[in-house]
C-alpha cells in the first residue's frame, strides 16, 4: 500500500458556472491538470449554458467565510484565485477572512466587465475591491474593459495598455496582468505585466475560435495553480498563457453557443 502523497493546495472563491465552461468548474479542473488539489468557496450559484445566464442565487457573505476557514483551518492554502464576488458585502468579507487566515498567495481576476463589455457588479462593490481587495493581491487580472474601469482610461493601443497597468498597480497589488483579449487587430493575444519594477509584454499566437468560454477564469486559476507548486510570478504567468492558449487550441463542442476551451487537452489526442 502507498503512503498518501503530499500536494499543494489551492482555493478558488468564485460562482458556480452549470454549464461546466467557467468559473468554480474550469478553476478546479485548472488546479487537476497542474496536479494541484483544488478546493473552494462558492459565492453565488448560476443558471448558465453557452447561450447565457438565467439565473443567479448569491451565497450569504457568512456562508462564504465558513467555507474559507473550513479549507484554510484543515487543509491548507497555498495559493487562492479570486474570482466573482458579486458584491460589496461578499467583498469584504473575503479580504477580512483572507488577512485573519494568512492566506498571501493571491491571485484576483476582478470580475467587473465581460469581455463584450456588459457590466457585472455595481459601483458599490467596484470600490470595494479597489480599496479592500486590491491592496492583497499578489497578482490582478484585468480585461481590456475592466483595465479601463479601474485605471480611469480607455485602452486603444499598447501604450494605453502599459499606463493602464501603472496606473492599476498604484491601487496595491503587487503585480498587474492587463489582457489584451478583447483588445483590436494585433494586440489580441497580447498582455502587459508591471510589479513596479518591470514592465513586461507578453505575447503569443491568437487563436481563433468562438469557444472562449472560461478563459479569464483558468488563466487566473492557472497562476494560482503554478504560485501554489512555488513558482516565481511572471514565471506562474507566463506557464499560465501557454496553458490558457493551448487550451484554446483544443476547444469543446460542447452546446450552440460560446462553448468551453479544452482545460484537459492531453487527453483529447490529436
Amino acid at each position: 500500500m502507498e503512503h498518501p502523497r503530499k500536494v499543494a493546495t489551492a482555493l478558488t472563491i468564485a460562482g458556480s458556472d452549470s454549464g461546466g465552461g467557467a468559473g468554480i468548474q474550469a478553476d478546479l479542473r485548472t488546479f487537476a491538470f497542474h496536479c494541484v488539489h483544488g478546493t473552494s468557496a462558492l459565492t453565488a450559484l448560476t443558471a448558465q449554458n453557452t447561450l447565457g445566464v438565467t439565473r443567479v442565487d448569491v451565497m450569504t457573505p457568512e456562508s462564504v467565510a465558513a467555507q474559507m476557514d473550513a479549507v484554510a483551518t484543515d487543509i491548507g492554502v497555498d495559493a487562492a484565485k479570486l474570482g466573482m464576488l458579486v458584491n460589496r458585502e461578499i467583498i469584504s468579507t473575503v479580504a477580512s477572512r483572507l488577512q485573519a487566515l494568512g492566506i498571501t498567495r493571491v491571485v484576483v481576476d476582478p470580475v467587473m466587465v465581460s469581455r463584450a463589455g456588459a457590466r457585472l457588479i455595481d459601483d458599490e462593490a467596484v470600490g470595494a475591491l479597489r480599496e479592500r481587495l486590491l491592496p492583497l493581491a499578489t497578482l490582478v487580472t484585468p480585461n481590456r474593459h475592466e483595465a479601463q474601469l479601474l485605471a480611469g482610461m480607455e485602452l486603444h493601443t499598447l501604450e494605453d495598455m502599459r499606463e493602464a497597468a501603472r496606473r492599476i498597480h498604484r491601487l496595491g497589488p503587487g503585480a498587474v496582468l492587463v489582457k489584451g483579449g478583447a483588445m483590436p487587430g494585433p494586440l489580441r493575444g497580447t498582455d502587459v505585466w508591471f510589479d513596479g519594477q518591470h514592465l513586461e509584454t507578453l505575447h503569443l499566437a491568437s487563436v481563433e475560435t468562438p469557444n472562449t468560454h472560461g478563459t479569464g477564469c483558468t488563466l487566473s486559476a492557472a497562476v494560482a495553480a503554478n504560485l501554489a507548486l512555488g513558482q516565481e510570478l511572471l514565471d506562474a504567468t507566463r506557464r499560465a498563457k501557454e496553458y490558457v492558449t493551448r487550451a484554446l487550441q483544443h476547444p469543446l463542442a460542447v452546446g450552440r453557443g460560446n462553448g468551453p476551451i479544452g482545460h484537459f487537452f492531453p487527453l483529447l489526442g490529436s
